[in-house]
């Protein structure tokens, strides 16, 4: 954290950084991103809807064991990178409809994993990706509770991969290369389970509403603390709060902790007080919930638009944990089956 732009200003009086506006910090102000924006595309029809709905071609191959009741699979005794074209459609399935599918033990390479990944659409390049292929996931160590006091993006936050995107992603896969015996999980909670559990009146509150999705504050703490500038300008989108998912037909909470910062049509405290809801009501999700200890070699794929994800921070020594990442662009958030 000594890097932050905060730190380099101290109070005399406090003996503290003093917590400066994203605008004054130069690294912020100054910085020109190479890219310009996005504009919305239609993607490829989702490979879910090529496959067997009982999942044959893969389950003949695979055993699968569910974790929890409503999310999470295990798939056992099979290889990525041996599955046809059939069987990744209905891996495809499988991860619409159960959230998250995790398998161990992967002999996938980064170029392996990318031709794989282009099996489901087009791949998604993160602002501060420079790979138009994959981007490197790592953790972090440090103390998020007191990062947030310096930097605006909660990073150990829940959230949909660049949610805030005209096209968000719908599946990622990230395979872990390098962990920690100890640590450095990652959880997922069930967008379908986190809109099953809201009372009847909140369901229909959430309906007629749009979440406002951001980049800004990642865009801010990209430049502050990674040491590396955004390729794209930072973006504004509002997309429904809650979805039907296009391949299985279930209604899915579309709100997150990292991104959303409001609602369109609500007054500003009325927003502030939704919002707040909102995150509790994610955070108590322990019921929707399922968390995944990583090894070198293991993989998880999910479905952005079925579950939101956090790393859990730990403090394992710093660089000891990094994982590859692909994404595919998914449909407009607003669509409808």
């Amino acid at each position: 954290m000594a890097t932050l732009e905060a730190h380099k200003h101290i109070s005399p009086d406090s003996g503290k950084p003093t917590i400066l506006h994203p605008n004054f910090n130069p690294k912020i102000r100054n910085w020109k991103p190479t890219d310009p924006l996005r504009e919305e595309i239609t993607p490829p029809k989702d490979r879910a809807h090529f496959a067997d709905p009982d999942k044959k071609r893969l389950l003949s191959v695979a055993t699968a064991t569910d974790l929890t009741e409503g999310i999470g699979t295990l798939l056992e005794g099979v290889q990525l990178s041996q599955l046809s074209g059939d069987q990744l459609d209905d891996l495809a399935l499988l991860v619409a409809e159960r959230g998250v599918v995790f398998l161990r033990d992967q002999d996938l390479t980064t170029d392996k994993q990318v031709q794989l990944f282009e099996h489901y659409g087009i791949l998604d390049k993160h602002p501060a990706q420079k790979s138009v292929r994959h981007v490197t996931i790592k953790g972090s160590s440090s103390d998020h509770r007191q990062d947030s006091v310096y930097t605006p993006w909660p990073q150990a936050g829940w959230h949909a991969d660049t949610s805030f995107e005209i096209n968000p992603p719908s599946y990622s896969l990230l395979r872990m290369e390098e962990h920690p015996p100890v640590g450095g999980d990652t959880a997922w909670v069930s967008q379908y389970g986190l809109f099953d559990a809201l009372s009847p009146a909140y369901q229909k509150l959430f309906e007629g509403l749009h979440a406002v999705h951001t980049s800004r504050l990642q865009y801010d703490t990209i430049l502050d603390l990674w040491g590396v500038g955004p390729n794209r300008p930072p973006i504004d989108t509002h997309h429904v709060a809650v979805r039907t998912h296009p391949v299985t037909g279930l209604k899915a909470w579309n709100v997150n902790e990292g991104f959303v910062t409001g609602f369109a049509e609500l007054k500003k405290a009325e927003s502030d007080k939704l919002l707040e809801f909102a995150n509790w009501h994610i955070h108590s999700a322990d019921d929707h919930l399922v968390r995944w200890k990583w090894a070198v070699g293991s993989v998880a794929m999910w479905d952005n638009r079925a579950v939101i994800h956090r790393v859990i921070p730990g403090k394992y020594e710093q660089g000891s944990r990094r994982g590859v990442r692909t994404t595919v662009f998914g449909e407009k958030r607003e669509y409808i089956v």
